[in-house]
């Protein structure tokens, strides 16, 4: 008999897409901006979103769904900086989140009352490129402990993103990482690229993070004052 071959991925991603479309047009409609945050494990986007909602949680009404293989203890971190519900993913072993969970998600916030929707995604700078979760803009976070060929090592990540936050920069005077070359080699894969340079640690270079954010949520300038 003939063999007939069925591309389970192709399947799989054409039903992702679809309801990432979906998801997009629930966030359009409330006006709603939201960002896909990925990186490498460790890079510091817990930390990143931590400092995130205290300085702005009074002023900017943000949802936080956060993913990770196996724990929430990511997400629990999270949910003792905010009064407003932190939802967590556990994939199970899965190196990414994908769209359903998103809209899932989305069912329990009130986006009537949101102002900016934040997706921390797995630590994993592979699989989520591929995966449209229904965001605005990936933001692809990468810590001055990584190296600075992250961005030629896993392109696709880079050339799907929007915006790069270079994080820990605290640590630069004990480390022989180069600024310049890390930010060549991220235009090198995607020129269009934004960049932050923060240290969640100390709130080095954060302000400029909050204005972007604040900007992005309708709040404008002055937000900060």
């Amino acid at each position: 008999m003939a063999v007939r071959r069925i591309d389970v991925r192709e399947k799989v991603m054409a039903r992702n897409n679809e309801l990432a479309a979906e998801v997009r047009g629930r966030l359009a409609a409330h006006r709603i901006p939201s960002l896909n945050l990925v990186s490498s494990p460790g890079s510091g986007k817990t930390s990143l979103l931590e400092q995130t909602l205290d300085a702005l949680g009074d002023r900017i009404r943000m949802a936080v769904v956060t993913g990770d293989v196996q724990t929430q203890n990511d997400a629990d971190r999270l949910a003792a900086r905010t009064d407003r519900l932190v939802q967590a993913v556990v994939t199970g072993g899965a190196c990414h989140m994908d769209a359903r969970q998103i809209s899932t998600a989305l069912d329990e916030i009130d986006l009537a009352e949101t102002d900016l929707v934040f997706v921390e995604n797995v630590g994993n700078l592979v699989c989520p490129a591929s995966w449209d979760l229904g965001e605005d803009a990936k933001v692809v976070i990468f810590s001055v402990t990584e190296g600075e060929d992250k961005p030629l090592k896993y392109p696709k990540m880079f050339e799907q993103s929007d915006y790069c936050v270079i994080n820990k920069i605290d640590l630069l005077p004990y480390l022989p990482f180069d600024m310049d070359r890390a930010v060549a080699c991220a235009r090198e894969v995607n020129p269009n690229l934004r960049f932050f340079h923060t240290s969640a640690l100390t709130g080095e270079g954060m302000e400029e993070w909050y204005e972007f954010l604040a900007t992005l949520a309708g709040i404008g300038q002055g937000a900060m004052g």
